[in-house]
């Protein structure tokens, strides 16, 4: 049994916009959290609640994220371990056991198993998919405040017909990831 166990996931690799980002979480055995999982089968209004909940009673939690342009640099399978790193680097308590959501690990100190669709299995990772889904639409909820015209509170970045629509009327964002290919193919079509 471990005593200061955290559930690592991400949100965001797939989308052309934004960071990706990551949650890390210890429970409280102490303030269970009844009906953790994964942040996909859950409604938004659920997902919400759920975050408020898990901030308040977890023993601790931190997002990490990784940038356009350092997703740019890197490629997002390395950005995501990043994001993960710096999660997980920013707990309050170091775990002495990590679950990350998938079946890939980052380069790190920490003693941790990779767990394919651990958000079901863990509430560890549950607690982590949710806090980090929360965080990345609030991001696009920011993002569409400030440029409407693209449609971010609705497809969120990820690659849709109507983002596409978007993208080639209104051009490409800083905020854009460049090197994902229908950006790419934009940019050097404009040249």
């Amino acid at each position: 049994m471990h005593k200061y166990l955290a559930g690592v996931d991400e949100v965001g690799r797939g989308p052309l916009v934004g960071d990706v980002v990551t949650a890390a979480v210890i429970l409280d055995p102490a303030k269970p959290i009844v009906g953790l999982t994964d942040s996909k089968k859950l409604s938004a209004k659920k997902r919400e609640a759920f975050a408020v909940q898990i901030r308040n009673q977890a023993l601790c939690w931190s997002i990490g994220r990784a940038t356009p342009q350092e997703i740019d640099q890197i490629n997002i399978l390395q950005a995501t371990m990043l994001a993960m790193h710096r999660a997980v680097s920013g707990l309050s308590v170091t775990p002495d056991m990590v679950y990350v959501d998938g079946n890939r690990l980052p380069n790190w100190p920490y003693t941790s198993h990779a767990i394919v669709k651990g958000d079901s299995l863990h509430a560890e990772i549950s607690a982590a998919s949710i806090l980090a889904k929360v965080e990345r639409d609030n991001d696009m909820f920011e993002l569409d405040k400030l440029y409407p015209q693209y449609g971010f509170a609705g497809h969120k970045g990820y690659p849709t017909k109507a983002h596409f629509t978007a993208l080639s009327e209104h051009g490409v964002l800083t905020c854009y990831r460049k090197s994902f290919k229908p950006v790419r193919a934009l940019l050097e079509s404009a040249q």
